[in-house]
């Protein structure tokens, strides 16, 4: 068996314990809020008498500003350290969530929103990347496990905390109910989570790189957002634009002689590259499905916002009890094992939504949900696991950010075309909405599969014993 073994377990305590919680209470934040406000958009739109082309933008802003803060998360952990990092990111989301609270008109929430989500964007990287260097490669792998579910749970539990903090306070509160979370973080923080001093080797901004990458990603975003609005100019222009944009960072990256903002090489290098394909189309099917089905719950179904969220909750069990699964065999069972066997769940739990049209019944749905939750924790944790354990302690802030980026970014591209392709088959089937949306679901389908084939490259064997801490100390909390 190639690779080596693996290196020797440590045992998690529970100072480390105390400092994943804290931390995944910024991640909470950021992903829940993506999907909270999603059942409040026809209440916002008769608040600010706003069309429904202005008032989806509460919902589309914040992606954008999510997907353009990511790439800086490794260059910010790198000059400015960790912890200091997260923390400043959770005061401009807390900032936000203040200043979206007390909008004055949709114009007013849309930029706030931006705001928020530039804090919420570097949440989950500079926690994760802060996490991996505290642990150590011999930790790494089971507290990742539990940190990663949060983010499978959030579609899941954000259509039902907003429905019901809307059935009991205005809509103001969708935003407010961050400030206890957040200021309970902070406090913990400061006090518990340990300080990983910046990198010894200061590397300047890539202002070239950040001017190619982020307005990239949200222009190309921007566009696929218009396709599926059915505004071919405008969506012309932005796909075009965002795929040169970031043809023009490709390049830079691999011709800069400075540290780029995401470095190209990086996904030349196993096993980064599979990972990438992995998290890219997992992101596109996690979050395309929490799409898919709340619509399809209230148009093709007639179900209020709660009830859909009170379906959708089976996928949440699942990903919590295939967290519990992960955290007891990812340092015993080989990566690409519980990655294949994951997609493969994925893919099972999928197959049943492609027969929407022939209206399968709610234990079915349910039951499908819970195997797609475990398949899903059963992805994520492992492949960051590899990574985090393979790679160099100074490059994990931007391994962290890089990885993260893709997920993001599967998630915003693969929804956005997912709504396309909804699109064009409500157009087809006429009033048969439910069979518009099992054919969708073949599309869903289709992007397991091309994630199965990236998994089959990962690792045979676990993480290699080559993987240190980093030398550099790691300062205690206070």
């Amino acid at each position: 068996m190639s690779g080596g073994a693996a290196p020797p377990v440590e045992r998690v305590d529970k100072q480390l314990l105390r400092t994943a919680f804290i931390l995944v209470l910024g991640t909470f934040m950021a992903t829940l809020d993506a999907t909270i406000v999603s059942v409040g958009i026809e209440g916002l739109a008769q608040e600010f008498d706003a069309s429904v082309a202005e008032i989806q933008w509460v919902s589309t802003a914040y992606l954008l500003a999510v997907v353009a803060a990511v790439p800086a998360s490794g260059w910010l952990a790198d000059r400015f350290g960790g912890r200091r990092t997260w923390l400043v990111a959770v005061g401009v989301f807390l900032l936000g969530s203040v200043l979206c609270a007390s909008a004055w008109s949709v114009t007013s929430l849309i930029l706030f929103r931006v705001v928020q989500g530039l804090g919420g964007g570097l949440l989950p990287a500079t926690g994760q990347a802060l996490l991996a260097r505290v642990a150590g490669p011999g930790r790494t792998g089971r507290v990742i496990s539990v940190v990663a579910v949060v983010p499978l749970l959030s579609p899941v539990l954000g259509p039902l905390a907003g429905g019901s903090i809307l059935a009991v306070a205005p809509w103001p509160w969708l935003f407010l109910v961050n400030l206890p979370i957040g200021a309970v973080a902070v406090l913990l923080a400061r006090r518990h989570v340990p300080d990983v001093p910046p990198a010894t080797r200061r590397t300047a901004f890539d202002l070239r790189g950040a001017l190619l990458l982020s307005p990239g990603l949200a222009v190309l975003v921007f566009g696929l957002t218009e396709v599926a609005h059915g505004r071919t100019l405008p969506a012309a222009a932005g796909v075009s634009a965002g795929l040169a944009m970031l043809a023009g960072f490709t390049v830079h990256g691999l011709r800069t002689r400075r540290t780029p903002l995401v470095d190209p090489r990086l996904f030349a290098r196993p096993p980064f590259g599979a990972a990438a394909v992995a998290l890219l189309v997992l992101g596109a099917s996690v979050f395309g499905t929490m799409f898919l089905l709340p619509l399809y719950f209230q148009t093709g179904r007639g179900m209020s916002a709660w009830g859909a969220g009170l379906l959708l909750a089976p996928q949440g069990i699942g990903a919590a009890a295939g967290s519990v699964l992960v955290n007891r065999t990812i340092d015993r069972v080989a990566p690409r094992t519980l990655v294949v066997t994951g997609i493969g769940l994925i893919l099972l739990g999928t197959v049943p939504f492609t027969q929407l049209g022939h209206e399968p019944p709610d234990i079915a749905i349910a039951a499908a949900l819970a195997v797609r939750g475990v398949g899903m924790a059963m992805v994520g944790a492992p492949v960051m696991n590899i990574v985090y354990s393979r790679i160099e302690p100074e490059l994990l802030p931007r391994a962290s950010g890089a990885l993260n980026l893709l997920n993001t970014v599967g998630g915003s591209v693969g929804t956005a075309a997912l709504a396309v392709v909804l699109q064009n088959r409500l157009s087809a089937r006429g009033p048969d909405v439910s069979g518009a949306f099992g054919d969708t679901f073949w599309w869903v389908l289709g992007f397991c599969l091309f994630a199965a084939v990236g998994a089959t490259r990962l690792p045979r064997t676990g993480p290699r014993p080559s993987g240190k801490p980093a030398e550099s100390p790691v300062k205690p909390a206070g």
